[in-house]
């Protein structure tokens, strides 16, 4: 909606932008579906008419589509009817460092857009809006339907990306001989910090389907060599290693499971071993924080999970029998909460 320049948009506009920010995500994940960006050579411009032709689409279609994504910086409208890349509807190409595709793929599945459709559920009786749209927990609809669980850990992937290279660059992981990523997915995470630290080894541990498919990215990385990949469960016991890191797991799980699952590491962490939690923390003060949006997808989309506080994030710690020494900021939202096994 736009205003005359100089003018604040009034409140009802302002809004009603929000309202409608919805459209936007679902034109995100509609593109990403389609493939549009992929056809879209870096560099080049082609009209909506061949993109569409390329992705066996409907052309005049795709030309709205694309319009207004470019209306708000994701694809450039040049002469009419063709389009160019910006650095943002670069980011929905398989190629692109970084790619977020996957997670645009994942956010407009029905399961998930179904589940934040019965989030009002979730305020009303604080249960699993997830459970409220399909019936089962989200964990239990993932095992049954792998299709989708390949979506949601090649999703976890992307947004590791986000993290990864501010956790390398932000943390000093000297010292370590061998580091265990606990529940670490498709390995993206682990295989940045060991392409970083030649000396080191490391563990990936996750369940056992999930893990079987992290080779690609291993490879990727040049660090299949150092990786022990092992599967089992998190709740029952992990490998024993010199320190363990731990990223977007916990806030999955209610506090009285993530104290089962610490106290798991626990068990297996030598004295003195660091215990590497990357995660959003909130912040206590009112105003603008990702940490406070993803907290409600937690609500949404997880039986018991949320964003933590600094203060509950020690309570976990210490009833799992760790101690908080620091929390290490990064260039992204997420920080490295570093714990330590007495």
């Amino acid at each position: 909606m736009s205003m005359p320049e100089g003018m604040a948009p009034p409140p009802p506009v302002v809004m009603m932008q929000m309202v409608m920010g919805r459209w936007v995500s679902q034109a995100i994940g509609a593109a990403a579906q389609v493939g549009l960006a992929d056809q879209l050579p870096p560099g080049e411009t082609r009209s909506a008419d061949a993109l569409a032709a390329a992705t066996s689409a409907h052309g005049p279609s795709v030309y709205r589509l694309l319009r207004a994504l470019a209306s708000v910086g994701i694809f450039a409208e040049g002469p009419p009817g063709s389009f160019t890349h910006t650095p943002l509807s670069a980011l929905l190409r398989d190629d692109t460092p970084g790619s977020l595709k996957p997670m645009a793929l994942f956010m407009s599945t029905p399961e998930h857009v179904g589940a934040w459709i019965e989030l009002q559920h979730s305020v009303r009786t604080g249960g699993c809006a997830f459970v409220k749209a399909h019936g089962q927990a989200p964990w239990d609809y993932l095992r049954e339907h792998p299709a989708l669980g390949e979506i949601f850990n090649n999703a976890m992937t992307s947004f590791s990306a986000m993290a990864a290279g501010a956790v390398v660059q932000a943390y000093d992981f000297s010292g370590i001989g061998t580091l265990a990523d606990i529940g670490g997915g498709h390995g993206f995470l682990l295989g940045s910090i060991l392409a970083a630290r030649p000396e080191m080894r490391g563990i990936l541990f996750d369940l056992p389907q999930v893990v079987e498919g992290a080779g690609p990215t291993l490879a990727r990385f040049g660090v299949s060599e150092r990786v022990t990949r092992q599967g089992g469960d998190f709740f029952a016991s992990v490998p024993k290693a010199d320190a363990y890191i731990i990223k977007h797991i916990l806030h999955d799980w209610s506090d009285a499971d993530s104290v089962r699952i610490l106290s798991s590491v626990r068990a297996a962490a030598p004295a003195g071993a660091r215990v590497l939690i990357v995660e959003l923390v909130v912040e206590p003060r009112p105003g603008p924080d990702l940490a406070k949006l993803l907290d409600l997808e937690m609500l949404a989309v997880t039986t018991g999970g949320r964003e933590r506080t600094e203060p509950e994030w020690n309570a976990v710690l210490t009833q799992a029998g760790l101690r908080l020494g620091r929390i290490v900021p990064t260039m992204s939202p997420h920080k490295v909460i570093e714990a330590v096994a007495p």
